[in-house]
């Protein structure tokens, strides 16, 4: 039913498949389906234009960190938008919702990071990483250095750049990628490819594949290799505890630059500020967004290291990349109070102490159920894998077609999770509460159930 003037379900649909199309959707499967109307949001949940209540296990993508229905960054952006409504960064200008934000984030990095280099998304802060990279070694006097290295089934984004820098086949696949200077070596992804190794063997054995492809290309070639601190795309991948250690000495050994990928790892979801902080990195670049704003704003960055920043400062002249959003200044007082926000309710700290180790232990806990062969997460990430045989971790028939069942099944029973294959994945708002985190796990049980009864 609507009321006067309202759509409904069905005019909405119609005119969704008549004038839109998606992102990442097979749009003719999409319109034989049709698409999940979300019409509005609060805390933990969101409600379909059926009225459905739905607790979102994914955050949006990964990204409302702070729980839908904050009035405050209504206000804020209500404010700047009368104030200034819009500004850009170019012709030496700026504003303040630019530099505040710049200095607050800068505060919540590590030490050694201290400037910030505004994009529109993530997507666009990993382009930013390109062109950065390439010319801080110009700089440098070693223009031949232009090689990145990337991850098999590392995400970056999806636009030309930032879809090379990832190593997602489907994607290369459509569009010619990689583009020239980017290779790819094997994701620290234990159970799915470790094979009999043992995990601390398989996380050095994973590391050194970049030391082999260093050396394959040649060392006075390679710029940078970049990496998410955890693969979220890919899977919600958390590398064995051996990697990230052996990854910073053969980073420091050759003397390439390290990116860390913090898109979906900053701002809290580790239970740390940032993912390197977590895991005692020291990178030299960390693409930002999602949870920079909540994701009510569109909004992302680069965070600098000094030795970068400097060369670029000191050595470089003009720098010709931008984008005519960067440091927008609504998004920017958007990001500045969720900052504020994350900050004096100390979101971060909840997170780290309380609801993280809740909800690991209920991960844990669906290791237990008969189709479950493996669970992994760090913070307010988590995954668990299906598989049809735990002893052997065979899948179930049809790629992915497991996952998909049980994602469509989490759906009517009022829960969203994700599934990449047959992993499914989980990055719930770092807000939410025992008694939501008790839920959720009562839903993915219950699909869990339900997805055994209609295999079997």
């Amino acid at each position: 039913m609507t009321t006067a003037g309202k759509l409904t379900t069905a005019e909405l649909r119609a005119l969704d498949a008549a004038h839109h199309l998606h992102p990442f959707s097979d749009h003719k499967d999409l319109g034989v389906r049709g698409t999940r109307i979300i019409e509005r949001a609060s805390g933990v949940y969101l409600w379909d234009s059926d009225g459905n209540r739905l607790l979102d296990g994914m955050a949006g993508l990964w990204c409302v960190n702070i729980g839908y229905g904050r009035t405050e960054l209504a206000d804020a952006a209500y404010r700047q938008m009368c104030e200034l409504p819009y500004y850009n960064s170019f012709f030496q200008c700026t504003h303040p919702p630019a530099v505040q934000l710049a200095s607050a984030i800068a505060e919540q990095a590590p030490a050694h990071m201290n400037h910030v280099f505004f994009t529109g998304s993530g997507s666009e802060a990993n382009d930013t990483v390109v062109r950065m990279v390439r010319r801080y070694w110009d700089l440098q006097g070693q223009p031949e250095r232009k090689t990145i290295i990337g991850r098999i089934n590392g995400y970056h984004g999806s636009t030309v750049a930032g879809a090379s820098l990832g190593g997602m086949a489907p994607m290369h696949e459509q569009g010619d990628l990689p583009i020239p200077g980017i290779v790819h070596i094997a994701q620290p992804y234990w159970y799915g490819e470790g094979g009999d190794m043992h995990e601390d063997e398989f996380g050095l054995w994973a590391a050194r594949q970049l030391e082999e492809k260093i050396l394959q290309v040649g060392t006075d070639k390679v710029a940078a290799f970049i990496a998410e601190p955890i693969q979220g795309a890919g899977g919600v991948i958390v590398p064995p505890a051996t990697y990230w250690p052996e990854i910073k000495r053969i980073v420091e050994q050759y003397g390439i630059l390290l990116v860390v990928d913090e898109v979906i790892c900053g701002f809290g979801r580790t239970g740390e500020w940032f993912g390197s902080q977590y895991y005692d990195l020291q990178p030299d670049l960390m693409p930002i967004a999602k949870g920079m704003t909540s994701g009510y704003l569109p909004m992302g960055g680069v965070i600098v290291g000094d030795r970068v920043a400097s060369s670029l400062i000191a050595d470089g002249g003009e720098f010709f990349h931008g984008y005519t959003y960067s440091g927008h200044p609504v998004a920017a007082a958007v990001g500045l109070e969720n900052l504020r926000i994350l900050r004096d309710e100390q979101i971060v700290d909840y997170a780290r102490n309380e609801a993280a180790p809740y909800l690991q232990r209920k991960i844990a806990a669906l290791a237990e159920h008969p189709l479950v062969g493996q669970v992994r997460g760090v913070g307010m990430l988590g995954a668990f894998e299906l598989v049809s045989d735990k002893a052997s971790r065979e899948r179930f028939p049809g790629k992915g077609a497991a996952g998909s069942l049980c994602r469509d099944l989490c759906i009517s029973n009022g829960l969203v999770m994700r599934a990449v294959g047959d992993s499914m994945i989980m990055s719930p708002p770092l807000v939410i509460q025992p008694e939501e985190i008790d839920e959720l796990f009562e839903k993915a049980w219950r699909s869990l159930n339900m997805v055994a009864e209609q295999l079997s």
